[in-house]
């Protein structure tokens, strides 16, 4: 009985650890998504854009599976400015249906989302919304600076990007549903922490996100 019990513990503590595996691994496809979209400045988030920003949210490698059958598109994480300077603990969040355009061909597909103002950061603040319907979201443009705004991008809340089959472009998600994941918060932190507790409060970012943290401080100047 005891044997039973031990190993029954023991299993319990793998599956666990290989959850939480998944998260950290997710944090570091976070991390080298965001590198490899800001190491080429022709073709990245325009500097001016990014350091204007709120709050950044990336989703790393969304399958095709999940455009087909209509289930969840992935998971990833938000960061917001903290005022005294650099990014907060990421949280993490969902991304489910919308429309994704062309990129629906692809094998996966990254996603990249900038919260361009305070409206747009009370949105994320809340369990769940959606772009198009309780945010506004555009397009966001592709090239060294965004000199040529338009109407839609300044009035939007949110811009967005995607890359797939490494074309990286602005689309505007409509229709997609963000929500919380307090549950993958609880493996990165021990606690059940929902979003506005990691992006506004002082919660300190775990060892995992340490090189996300770092490429959105170096791509990113520091207000404050």
């Amino acid at each position: 009985m005891r044997v039973t019990i031990v190993l029954m513990m023991a299993l319990a503590t793998a599956a666990f650890a290989e959850k939480k595996s998944k998260t950290a691994e997710r944090l570091d496809d976070a991390a080298v998504m965001f590198s490899e979209i800001m190491g080429t400045p022709d073709k990245s988030i325009p500097q001016d854009l990014l350091e204007k920003s709120q709050c950044v949210v990336l989703v790393p490698g969304l399958k095709k599976g999940a455009f087909i059958i209509g289930g969840k598109y992935g998971k990833g994480f938000a960061t917001c400015r903290k005022e005294s300077g650099g990014w907060s603990a990421p949280a993490a969040m969902r991304v489910e249906g919308g429309s994704f355009g062309f990129q629906i061909g692809g094998s996966e597909t990254d996603v990249v989302m900038l919260v361009m103002n305070e409206s747009g950061m009370k949105k994320l603040m809340s369990s769940k919304f959606t772009l198009g319907g309780e945010a506004s979201v555009a397009a966001g443009p592709v090239g060294r600076e965004s000199t040529a705004q338009t109407d839609a991008w300044m009035r939007a809340e949110i811009l967005s990007w995607s890359r797939s089959r490494g074309v990286f472009a602005g689309i505007s998600l409509q229709g997609a549903t963000l929500r919380q994941d307090v549950d993958d918060n609880q493996e990165m932190y021990g606690r059940k922490y929902e979003t506005p507790d990691l992006v506004k409060g002082d919660v300190a970012a775990p060892a995992d996100a340490a090189k996300l943290m770092g490429l959105l401080n170096k791509y990113s100047a520091k207000k404050g």
